[in-house]
């Protein structure tokens, strides 16, 4: 697949025209791929600071947008990352070609395209139209661009070719990657946030063998070295958690996770999550500070705290709600979390149009029951009062029954997932146990049985909280799924018609 299908029918005549282009200039002497660059002032500062530096010489370099010659003068845009300018080239002030400097005079503009990198030097001036330009004495290729880059008149919008062409959909469309900037930013304000607060980034393994802190089923690979399965981790939380038990209070790692499981708006089976451990916390307080670290974070991505999303209005500096897990279903579906039987929750699934699995347990149907009320909830709201039996790594409450867990709930999604971290080794290994009887039983997301872990926490570990988060809080946010919230997503592995014939003398 190609841009579109005037560019599908000629991008080949397009290459084979740039590559006589390129043969030219290197006949010329000019190298088309220098390493040497130069550089003293981005676009954005020559328009920011021009009563400053008109006048002045000055070097810019950039991708070229558009060039227009008229007979001995020509005006080319280019554009860098922190926007565009006009380079203004008259015959007489352009120094003539110089192979020995990878110097281009103003004859050798019909070899340079769209596309290409240049590198320009000259006087910062004002054209007759009044336009911030820079006028340019000297001209150098960085890089020759085989493909034409389509214009945003020509568009760019089909959905798949723009996943894959990534490169080609930030230029075409800036948006998209001011989107990544922000995307850079919600995790620069949440590392902001955690180390002013003195917690340690302490990066862990990806490779793990034996994996868990989630309900997912996992990625499994091998390593050549060791001639065993690896586990790709599904989560952060008991290597972490590990380094509670080593003396660490405050840690935390930000990174990426892999769960092998369906895509979905709201899901990758790879995408960056965080998760800290505070150790001498419980879960109020972490309820307390990630209220706190949720106004910071989204004010520091996107300016405010006030959001309509599809819709729906919400203003994160209000009042969190708190909702009570057994009370939610009890009055939605009038059935009791713990004293219901596994027909009683297949029949409240079945009167909502819930799937039954084969393999349905009480644990997955309870949980199935919430997420159909979670899908309508704007919050911000904490779920809290967990069954026990849905989390199997969280402290328990007095009452036996339920955790000590708390949940953010915003825009239909889960944004976030804490605890009071069970540190009692006995509980930890019968609730292991209860996990493996469940993955025997056919289910492949319960968790598996850490023996290493309960031997860390009979050496002992504090009391403490733990939370997480993924980017899904910036995809909800930003108000995209989560395909078109990360850079590369993964698609299945496709070469089109064009491709194979530009490439025919390769085994593809």
């Amino acid at each position: 697949m190609c841009y579109n299908v005037l560019v599908m029918a000629t991008l080949k005549d397009y290459r084979d025209e740039r590559l006589r282009k390129l043969k030219d200039l290197r006949n010329l002497g000019i190298d088309p791929y220098p390493s040497l660059a130069k550089r003293t002032h981005n676009a954005a500062d020559i328009f920011l600071k021009f009563d400053e530096l008109q006048g002045q010489d000055v070097q810019v370099v950039g991708r070229i947008i558009s060039i227009r010659k008229f007979g001995k003068i020509a005006f080319v845009i280019v554009k860098d990352f922190s926007g565009q300018i006009q380079l203004f080239l008259r015959s007489g002030i352009v120094a003539e070609l110089d192979s020995s400097k990878n110097q281009l005079g103003i004859r050798e503009l019909p070899l340079l395209d769209t596309g290409d990198f240049i590198e320009a030097s000259g006087k910062v001036i004002k054209s007759q139209t009044g336009e911030v330009s820079v006028e340019v004495h000297s001209l150098r290729l960085l890089a020759k661009s085989l493909r034409p880059m389509p214009s945003a008149i020509d568009g760019f919008t089909n959905k798949e070719e723009r996943m894959r062409r990534r490169y080609v959909d930030m230029n075409v469309n800036p948006e998209v990657r001011d989107r990544f900037v922000r995307r850079s930013k919600f995790w620069q304000a949440t590392r902001d946030f955690l180390n002013e607060r003195g917690f340690f980034e302490i990066n862990i393994p990806v490779l793990e063998h034996t994996t868990g802190g989630a309900d997912a089923t996992p990625f499994v690979t091998h390593m050549d070295a060791l001639d065993q399965d690896f586990y790709l981790r599904i989560s952060h939380e008991l290597p972490l958690k590990r380094l509670l038990g080593a003396g660490f209070e405050k840690v935390y790692d930000i990174g990426p996770r892999f769960r092998n499981e369906n895509y979905s708006d709201e899901h990758l089976p790879e995408h960056v999550a965080m998760e800290w451990y505070w150790a001498y916390a419980n879960w109020q307080d972490g309820m307390s500070m990630m209220e706190e670290m949720y106004r910071y974070v989204l004010d520091k991505t996107f300016g405010t705290l006030k959001f309509n999303i599809g819709g729906r209005e919400i203003d994160m500096s209000s009042k969190w709600e708190v909702w009570d897990y057994q009370t939610v279903i009890k009055d939605r579906y009038g059935i009791d979390v713990y004293d219901s039987t596994l027909d009683d929750v297949k029949k409240a699934l079945i009167d909502n149009n819930l799937e039954v699995e084969q393999t349905e347990n009480r644990s997955r149907g309870i949980d199935k029951l919430w997420k159909n009320i979670r899908k309508d909830v704007v919050g911000p709201v904490w779920l809290i009062n967990t069954p026990k039996f849905i989390s199997p790594l969280a402290k328990g409450n007095p009452d036996g029954r339920s955790v000590q867990r708390f949940q953010a709930v915003i825009l239909g999604s889960e944004q976030c997932n804490g605890f009071s971290e069970l540190n009692d080794p006995l509980d930890q290994l019968d609730r292991f146990v209860e996990q493996q009887n469940m993955r025997e039983a056919g289910d492949d997301e319960a968790m598996m049985l850490d023996i290493d872990f309960v031997e860390m926490l009979e050496y002992g570990m504090p009391p403490a909280c733990g939370l997480g988060y993924s980017e899904r809080v910036f995809w909800i946010f930003e108000g995209v799924t989560a395909r078109e919230g990360v850079p590369f997503p993964q698609l299945r592995a496709e070469i089109d018609n064009t491709t194979r014939e530009i490439y025919s003398n390769v085994k593809l």
